[in-house]
């Protein structure tokens, strides 16, 4: 807010605002306002005179009201999510502008920040790392696209027969987006999980190989969601699925299973779950896995919303349960018969639990709540080891260089900005220089 001192007593002021209003504030509530700063603001922060946080926030707000939605720090790069699609940012022709420029000749952008990280990597072969920070919602996804799309342009090599390895990294993102990204209050397609990809380059600066490594995945948003969230998108893309997809895994609408329809929050706006699907298989196959693999993948996904729907009762014994109808033990079997195992085996394990002491087993009971706590534990699992298994077969289908010497390194990921001591990068055999976009 700003604001004219009128009166200072003590340790307060007397403000008159612009809005009108006098207020009084405590001393230490008030900051200088640099009265020469241009009415749009700077495109670089250092160039305030006052660096402080009010400072920095009216930078910004002033920015952002002239749709200049990046503005650097030095060397950082602040964005503020436009909430919008604005793909004129980010086309061929965006990067090829951007391609060589000095750093701050052009205005701020993600492609600026690619390309110096891109060009101290190459002029004086050190690694690069980029770090994407900020708070759920607040555009990271996007921006880490953008900086692979353009490594991809810089470091892509002519096209050749077969998949390209620039290819097979940009079609990773639709696919682990897929199975790690969902609607969250913020943001329609969060990422709930940390990634850091790994792009190495040969001598000549072409793209030679890469490799990702994921993070905390929420495993919990599984089993639960809150209105007006969803659960991960693959779950809605197979429910919408050709009807011989549908048929083949015995799956209905989305809304009738309980792991999706404790929202009601089913469809997204401008999203098509069908086509998503459609192009999700086509990204799985660019990265190398094959058509009895994505099936595979697809039984196991829709197995855990079978199990979902699984219900228990209580059992003849005490404290013991089962499956509480018809439609909970069709849920059972169909559920065994995606994931190719016994049924009654998958029953038992649910509604008993095998504990070991001194050598021997004792089977004990577990009445229905403890059984549905059961089966969720169940579907979490499963689905971690899904998510890992994708990340471990798309590493291993673009492959790694053992020759390369540099590489760069771009983390997404929550929360990093509030380490104490960055130590991702000390397993690395390299000496890193960071940059860093902070939303």
């Amino acid at each position: 807010m700003d604001g004219l001192v009128e009166e200072i007593n003590e340790n307060d002021l007397v403000v008159n605002c612009t809005s009108g209003k006098k207020v009084t504030i405590n001393v230490g509530s008030a900051y200088p306002k640099d009265t020469e700063s241009p009415r749009g603001g700077v495109e670089d922060m250092t160039r305030l005179a006052y660096l402080h946080e009010p400072g920095v926030l009216q930078n910004l707000k002033s920015r952002y009201a002239l749709n200049e939605i990046y503005t650097y720090t030095g060397n950082i790069l602040i964005a503020v999510n436009p909430f919008q699609r604005l793909p004129h940012l980010y086309n061929n022709h965006m990067m090829g502008i951007y391609k060589g420029a000095e750093f701050g000749e052009l205005g701020p952008h993600p492609f600026a920040i690619a390309d110096r990280s891109y060009r101290l990597m190459i002029n004086n072969r050190i690694s690069q790392a980029i770090l994407v920070s900020g708070e759920s919602g607040a555009g990271k996804t996007e921006s880490t696209k953008m900086l692979m799309q353009y490594l991809a342009f810089m470091g892509g090599k002519a096209q050749a027969e077969g998949r390209s390895v620039q290819q097979q990294i940009l079609e990773s993102n639709p696919v682990l987006e897929a199975f790690g990204n969902a609607k969250t209050v913020r943001n329609n397609n969060s990422s709930r999980f940390g990634k850091f990809v790994e792009i190495q380059f040969d001598d000549n600066g072409k793209i030679s190989g890469a490799a990702i490594r994921t993070y905390l995945l929420e495993r919990s948003r599984v089993c639960q969601i809150s209105d007006p969230e969803r659960n991960y998108h693959c779950f809605y893309m197979l429910c919408a699925a050709p009807s011989e997809d549908c048929k083949k895994y015995k799956l209905g609408e989305a809304k009738t299973f309980h792991y999706l329809n404790q929202s009601n929050c089913i469809e997204l706006d401008g999203l098509d779950d069908s086509k998503e699907y459609t192009d999700t298989r086509r990204a799985m196959s660019i990265v190398g896995i094959s058509s009895d693999e994505q099936d595979a993948i697809f039984r196991v996904v829709a197995a855990i919303l079978h199990l979902g729907n699984v219900e228990f009762a209580e059992g003849s014994e005490a404290d013991s349960s089962m499956p509480k109808d018809e439609k909970s033990q069709f849920h059972l079997r169909t559920a065994a018969e995606l994931f190719m195992c016994d049924e009654k085996g998958l029953e038992e394990s649910l509604c008993k639990r095998v504990m070991a002491t001194r050598g021997e087993s004792i089977t004990k009971n577990l009445d229905p709540r403890a059984a549905a706590l059961s089966r969720d534990a169940l579907s979490r699992i499963v689905y971690s080891r899904l998510f890992d298994w994708l990340v471990n077969k798309i590493n291993s289908s673009i492959g790694q260089d053992p020759d390369s010497k540099i590489l760069i390194g771009v983390l997404d990921i929550y929360g990093f900005e509030s380490f104490k001591t960055n130590r991702l990068f000390n397993h690395f055999n390299f000496e890193f220089s960071n940059q860093h976009i902070f939303h």
